[in-house]
């Protein structure tokens, strides 16, 4: 019965927490850094892989465990590992993705922190990594290497919205032994499941939607069970970027409102998107729901809405940016995204403040770029407080 159910029920019910042992409604939080075993052998057995069961919350937690489930299932996975934090979830992926000698695909528009990781830290262990726009197949296809292990996209990607074909993506990789991670952090599984489209891995930072009301840093992997029970005990195990047991509790309770927060932020969304294209001192607003995106189609494609992000250029460039920052009211001026708040930031003096400026402008985050995530508020609030901060400022 529950491969039959809908998104919209599974994700109410599919972590069946009321199943546990004492049939509490929602799964505890099993705040315990350590389990007991019952002996001696028992405790071996554990260890030495021979026994199911918990040893130290590090190697795995029974709220986690949850999670794990519940996203597994959402994503259409046959896995998943929850933990501490988006990048946490996108260096334990790779670090176990890759080896020295690896060369490595990135979209050129990536959330700040994790370009640093790909430009800085990567080639410190001798891993290649080339940045391409991956708008066009062509331009991955011209890179691709005997040692390319993966290509690594979020689509859409931050702070751009530019999309990647993730079906073309991973006929691509098929063809050699080339992994396809996507960041599915912007679309959540209820709007987009790369794995369905032929995608091997899937990470989210579950501090956005996932959680959906900023009170937790968390990561999430997705993908086969082998791989991730390599990852798990490998990379994750030792690295330690682990998930706490309340964090996990914050994102199950987070999930189950998924589907509505989703729906009302993508109708504000749009409604945002349309007063920003009509205003005058606004000189492109970026948002694949229009038709004139030239991605409009690819996100029809491969997308079930067309989410809560939106980016636009105003008139005045780098200082215009900073000036309607400290010009909002309603609107949150901070970073993270996701939440039922609507937060705005600026991304060349903020999140994208680490990358050099000319990668920075190359890859389309020019100085008057500003980025909203679209909140649960009212619509016409949320586009009051926008028009009365571009008064002001002009």
């Amino acid at each position: 019965m529950k491969g039959e159910q809908d998104f919209e029920t599974r994700v109410v019910h599919a972590d069946e927490g009321y199943l546990n042992e004492e049939g509490a409604l929602r799964t505890p939080i099993y705040q315990s850094s350590t389990f007991v075993f019952e002996d001696v052998d028992q405790g071996a057995a554990r260890f030495a892989g021979e026994e199911d069961g918990y040893i130290y919350t590090r190697l795995g937690n029974p709220t986690q465990a949850d999670l794990e489930k519940q996203m597994a299932n959402l994503e259409g996975g046959e896995a998943a590992i929850a933990t501490a934090s988006g990048m946490a979830a996108t260096s334990g992926a790779l670090l176990q993705l890759l080896s020295a000698g690896d060369h490595m695909i990135a979209s050129d528009t990536l959330y700040g922190c994790t370009h640093s990781l790909f430009e800085e830290m990567l080639p410190r262990w001798n891993i290649e990594v080339s940045f391409v726009d991956m708008t066009e197949l062509d331009n991955v296809r011209r890179e691709m290497q005997d040692n390319t292990r993966v290509i690594f996209a979020e689509t859409p990607a931050n702070p751009t919205l530019a999309l990647a074909d993730i079906e073309k993506l991973s006929e691509l990789t098929a063809e050699r032994s080339t992994k396809l991670v996507i960041d599915n952090t912007f679309m959540t599984p209820y709007l987009q499941r790369p794995l369905e489209l032929g995608a091997d891995i899937v990470i989210h930072s579950a501090t956005k939607y996932i959680s959906g009301h900023g009170d937790t840093i968390a990561g999430l992997i997705v993908g086969p069970e082998e791989t991730l029970a390599e990852m798990r005990e490998q990379t994750i195990k030792d690295i330690g970027g682990i998930i706490a047991p309340l964090n996990a509790f914050l994102l199950l309770r987070g999930l189950k409102t998924l589907c509505v927060r989703m729906d009302r932020i993508c109708k504000n969304a749009r409604k945002v998107a349309e007063f920003l294209q009509s205003h005058p001192r606004v000189d492109e607003v970026y948002y694949p729901g229009f038709a004139s995106h030239p991605q409009h189609e690819l996100a029809r494609r491969q997308m079930d809405d067309f989410g809560g992000m939106i980016t636009f250029e105003l008139e005045g460039g780098f200082q215009a940016g900073k000036d309607l920052m400290n010009a909002v009211k309603l609107s949150v001026l901070a970073v993270s995204l996701g939440d039922v708040d609507t937060l705005i930031q600026h991304p060349a003096s903020m999140t994208h403040a680490v990358v050099p400026e000319e990668e920075r402008i190359k890859a389309g985050i020019t100085d008057s770029l500003v980025r909203i995530s679209a909140g649960i508020e009212s619509a016409e609030d949320i586009i009051a407080d926008l028009e009365q901060a571009l008064d002001r400022i002009y």
